[in-house]
């Protein structure tokens, strides 16, 4: 057998036997190619139910994906608008779990913060996610012009302290997130796959995930299989929360309250998005320097939390490179 059908065989195999291990009842899904192999593998064994969220009004691009692969798996498919009033319920939540302000965590967890209140609400305990293999499989953009050992560099950096948001939120509605891809197997069979099988040409273009595309090839819809990767922000249309914190907050208000945080608080706070943020974070836990007062980890200069020193970016206020 060739060497790459074979490779794509064992993946196909171990996919299989992880997605029955993490089996649930409850997908959220964007109807990308992570949650959609795993709707196609966990449709085989479950009755499952789909959720996509999107923000009322606001281009949301999961919605086309999500309906196609719902239609050819039969699944019941079950897509949520949220308007304002739950946005920004969903905030507060989310940042109130995740103890963070870093405006891009906040964008895509409210996403999925709202997809989990939804499967909640149909009676859903457990559900699955495609949590993972964007960072097993390479599938960020700025990984692919990395030289072969930067990107090994990388590669293992980013293992060592990735973090998905939708595993502490889930946990604080009473339910569980499955993801098949942290499975150790699973993640002990991705460290071990060469990364020139990750990150490769192909119709023209450079792909992440290339052997797990190569995988189900022909098993998917081509514009599910080859479908670029895009932030959940941009799947569920909350890309369009800065523009509307910026026409919600004064230049004024602004000004005066970024001058007096950085001033009392030393935390530099980048945008009206990030104030909004910020606010209630510190409504809820006070100022970044008093709490990691007396904690060890890297120093962010601009909020004066401390992280993971093996990080170069700030899981606190999103502030890259630190």
């Amino acid at each position: 057998m060739d060497p790459i059908d074979h490779m794509c065989s064992q993946i196909r195999l171990l996919i299989d036997k992880v997605v029955k291990k993490n089996l649930a009842n409850g997908i959220l899904f964007s109807g990308g190619l992570d949650t959609s192999i795993i709707a196609f593998v966990a449709s085989k064994y479950s009755s499952l139910k789909a959720f996509t969220v999107a923000f009322e009004n606001a281009p949301a691009l999961d919605l086309e994906y999500s309906k196609t692969m719902a239609n050819l798996l039969k699944m019941d498919h079950n897509i949520h608008f949220f308007a304002e009033k739950e946005m920004f319920s969903a905030i507060r939540e989310v940042i109130k779990t995740l103890k963070v302000f870093d405006p891009m965590e906040v964008r895509n967890s409210v996403a999925i913060f709202v997809g989990l209140i939804a499967a909640k609400e149909n009676g859903i305990k457990g559900i699955m996610t495609g949590d993972g293999l964007d960072e097993l499989f390479a599938g960020y953009s700025w990984l692919f012009n990395l030289s072969q050992s930067e990107l090994v560099s990388r590669l293992s950096s980013m293992w060592q302290t990735m973090h998905f948001s939708s595993i502490p939120l889930a946990r604080s509605l009473g339910m569980e997130a499955k993801a098949p891809y942290l499975d150790p197997e699973f993640k002990s069979f991705a460290f071990s796959v060469d990364p020139k099988l990750k990150i490769r040409s192909e119709r023209g273009k450079i792909w992440g995930k290339w052997i797990i595309r190569k995988s189900f090839e022909g098993l998917l819809p081509d514009e599910i299989v080859w479908r670029l990767k895009y932030p959940i922000e941009y799947g569920s249309g909350t890309t369009v929360f800065p523009k509307f914190f910026g026409e919600k907050i004064s230049d004024g208000y602004f000004q005066e309250k970024a001058k007096e945080y950085l001033e009392k608080d030393q935390v530099s706070i980048r945008d009206k998005e990030q104030l909004f943020y910020y606010e209630i974070f510190r409504s809820l836990f006070g100022t970044p320097i008093k709490i990691f007062l007396k904690a060890k980890g890297k120093l962010c200069p601009y909020c004066k939390s401390k992280g993971d020193e093996r990080s170069s970016f700030c899981r606190i206020c999103g502030a890259y490179p630190i």
